[in-house]
């Protein structure tokens, strides 16, 4: 069932769960596993996170280096089939321009279409490592709104006109790259009018900023459903590394009662999952569609938010 459709189903807001391909090593059980816990609570789908390979240069015994190609997690189309496999429900791969051509891209789109899969997250993603703007490959996408055209380009090229249906991502506190929220609306306006049919947002803590954004969004013309993306906290050290990865800000209240308890890991944990409660309940009641829970690979805060709001 494609995403545009649970969408218009639902009655109610449901919780939207991502995870992130395990790094190599991992079993499909202790995969299945880690994911198990979330099935309790009937997810419609679930979405899998996409990355960039990285790459190694590695001196050779005449003293030049060599480039190399590393991929250190399991590929998201494998977690893709198992999920499918063992739970019965939707996946929503991720699609990222990073690192990839188009023709690279339309082989991974053949596959999914073979797969069942209909459903994919576009994305533009992280420049490569050492970049300090992004740039796509030869031959590849440098915008989310062209991953989109493409994609829909694919579709008619293949005879599957709306096979997919496509979501995008969007930033309440805007991109770091935009110059303002304004531009960075405008941008996101393109990915919706080149065929996007809803948005998910980048993690936020306080909702104050993502009701101010969805309005900026409707004013724009931006009509699609936007989903809320959320992140509860668990270590008082993501106070500096979740503003430094995602430039984002963390409430001045959140941030003193962590730092106030930083020295106790059980209580960081707790004070984080309590927030994240709060601004879930407080979404539901001002009629988000879902809540997207970015769950990092650890399943335990997020269950205990399910349970206590859905």
């Amino acid at each position: 069932m494609k995403i545009s459709d649970i969408l218009a189903g639902s009655a109610k807001a449901y919780p939207s769960i991502e995870i992130v391909p395990p790094l190599n090593g991992i079993t499909r059980s202790q995969l299945l596993d880690g994911i198990r816990p979330f099935m309790e609570f009937s997810p419609k789908y679930i979405n899998v996170t996409c990355h960039r390979d990285e790459i190694e240069f590695r001196q050779e015994p005449d003293g030049t280096f060599s480039r190399h190609i590393v991929k250190r997690r399991v590929s998201e189309t494998a977690v893709c089939a198992a999920i499918q496999s063992e739970f019965k429900i939707e996946v929503v791969p991720h699609l990222i321009c990073g690192g990839v051509t188009k023709d690279a891209i339309e082989a991974q789109l053949h596959d999914f279409r073979f797969m069942g899969i209909s459903n994919v997250l576009a994305l533009r993603g992280d420049g490569g490592t050492g970049e300090k703007r992004f740039t796509p490959e030869p031959g590849g996408y440098r915008y989310a709104s062209e991953l989109v055209e493409g994609i829909r380009a694919f579709e008619k090229a293949n005879d599957a006109e709306g096979f997919f249906s496509l979501g995008v991502g969007a930033y309440p506190e805007k991109h770091i790259e935009a110059a303002n929220i304004e531009t960075d609306i405008i941008n996101l306006k393109k990915k919706v009018d080149a065929g996007a049919d809803y948005i998910v947002t980048q993690m936020f803590f306080d909702n104050k900023v993502f009701y101010a954004f969805r309005d900026k969004c409707r004013e724009a013309g931006i009509n699609v459903p936007i989903i809320p993306g959320l992140k509860p906290i668990s270590t008082a050290r993501q106070l500096q590394l979740l503003p430094e990865s995602f430039a984002i800000d963390i409430p001045l209240e959140l941030t003193q009662e962590i730092s106030a308890h930083a020295s106790d890991k059980d209580a960081v944990y707790e004070i984080g999952r309590e927030w994240c409660m709060m601004q879930t309940k407080d979404l539901i009641r001002n009629n988000v569609p879902a809540v997207h829970f970015y769950t990092m690979g650890k399943a335990g805060n997020v269950v205990n938010i399910l349970k206590e709001c859905f």
